[in-house]
């Protein structure tokens, strides 16, 4: 019996706003160009969105954090020495700078929902969705970080309390984004009517956290709103995603567990009558590509020695809100029975399945988030991306990189032309907002 044919897959480029990405190696890779591009000017992002728009990817995607992690033994040192996602400047104003350069692809960023009125969002997305033509993405993120918390002089909501006000949340950015029917913009210049008002209505809303009267006072967009992204792994996190999303970020660094997530997402976009492919899942991986099998494995080699124990630790820590240091490095992380350790439990085992130690995660935690590295040549790399999608399903990668711009430069010239021959990656765009994107392929 023949395989079934695999649909195209959906790609998108994961960038920050800063010296690394999901990598602390970046910034002290020999092979990141800090002289050409400089983290800190927009000519860097302009360059990588009209390569990734070249590579026919959905979007890039920005994560975002508002703070100096000092999660890991009380101290900032260990984030500011080893560049823990920080410094981190603010990705929302790049988002107008790359689609200026750009003609297709989608530019999406994170915002936090925890210390923002729906109303400022809504405006701010909105705009943005005008001014990059329907090419807007917004990942929605609760933000569980004390150092966050902190920052604003806010205290620190219960988990389940997060996730309701961040569903009135987006409820209420809903209301605001449709106060504006289609056709309320008229400008009869001869009459002098510029928008209909019975077209345009007050929101009135009033929820348990917020409220708004309306209406917004930005237009209907493109897309009426950007495009929903979450990356929910707690189980409310992924009832959120199920529920509102039009593409999800997923870290599973094994196949299996990769699969297991989707058909968790699936299920539940089916309990609330949601058809479950209008959501794409994107799951995250880390290219390494060589010429030779044996040149690619030095390059990860390279690659993953120039990342230190204390800087895995100290992403690691930021992203648990949990101080590692309380731990000996032996330490297996699979039997520590901690809540704020159990969101991640499937990255706490290699690509075998054998349990890892804290160390052992640490480091890989600052390699790559725990995503996983596809490593070979090119042809290798699109075969076990291939690989990978059989075995987990779901509609595409999430795209991090060892390297700045170089590596994206590698994959889009030497493994996209291998997946477009197979069918697997678009040639041309058939629509023109991100959402069309996301179900070109449906």
């Amino acid at each position: 019996m023949s395989e079934k044919p695999l649909k195209p897959f959906h790609l998108a480029q994961f960038l920050v706003h800063g010296p690394t990405y999901h990598s602390l190696a970046m910034w002290r890779h020999p092979k990141t160009d800090h002289t050409k591009f400089d983290w800190r000017k927009p000519e860097l992002y302009q360059h990588i969105a009209q390569v990734c728009e070249r590579g026919g990817f959905d979007m890039v995607f920005f994560a975002d954090l508002n703070y100096i992690s000092d999660t890991y033994t009380g101290d900032m040192g260990p984030s500011l020495r080893n560049a823990v996602q920080a410094p981190e400047h603010d990705p929302v104003p790049l988002l107008s700078y790359m689609a200026a350069a750009t003609q297709k692809i989608g530019v999406a960023a994170t915002f936090s929902v925890s210390h923002s009125h729906p109303y400022y969002v809504a405006r701010l997305f909105g705009t943005l969705d005008h001014l990059t033509g329907g090419r807007a993405g917004w990942n929605v993120v609760t933000s569980i970080n004390s150092n966050l918390d902190n920052n604003y002089g806010a205290d620190r909501l219960p988990g389940d309390q997060r996730y309701d006000r961040a569903h009135e949340f987006i409820q209420a950015c809903n209301a605001l984004w449709n106060s504006w029917e289609e056709g309320a913009v008229v400008m009869d210049a001869k009459n002098a009517v510029f928008a209909d008002p019975s077209k345009v209505h007050r929101v009135n809303f009033a929820g348990e956290f917020f409220k708004s009267r309306g209406p917004l006072n930005v237009v209907r967009s493109p897309q009426n709103g950007p495009a929903i992204i979450q990356a929910g792994t707690s189980p409310k996190g992924r009832d959120f995603a199920a529920k509102y999303s039009d593409a999800i970020f997923a870290i599973q660094p094994r196949a299996e567990d990769a699969g297991e997530y989707l058909r968790s997402i699936k299920e539940r976009m089916r309990e609330i009558g949601r058809d479950p492919n209008a959501c794409k899942i994107l799951f995250g991986i880390q290219p390494i590509i060589g010429r030779t099998e044996a040149e690619a494995k030095a390059k990860q080699q390279e690659h993953n020695d120039l990342v230190t124990v204390e800087g895995g630790k100290a992403i690691l820590s930021a992203h648990m809100d949990f101080d590692l240091s309380q731990f000996p490095d032996d330490t297996i992380l699979l039997e520590r029975n901690e809540p704020e350790l159990q969101r991640m439990r499937t990255r706490y085992r290699d690509k075998d399945g054998r349990p890892m130690t804290l160390a052992e995660v640490a480091r890989r935690h600052g390699q790559s988030v725990s995503l996983a590295q596809i490593v070979g040549t090119p042809k290798s790399v699109a075969d076990q991306m291939e690989e990978f999608m059989r075995v987990a399903g779901g509609d595409g990668f999430m795209l991090t990189s060892i390297y700045t711009p170089g590596a994206i430069e590698e994959f889009v010239d030497e493994v996209v032309p291998i997946l477009r021959a197979r069918g697997l990656v678009r040639r041309d765009y058939t629509g023109s907002t991100l959402r069309d994107h996301l179900t070109q392929f449906d």
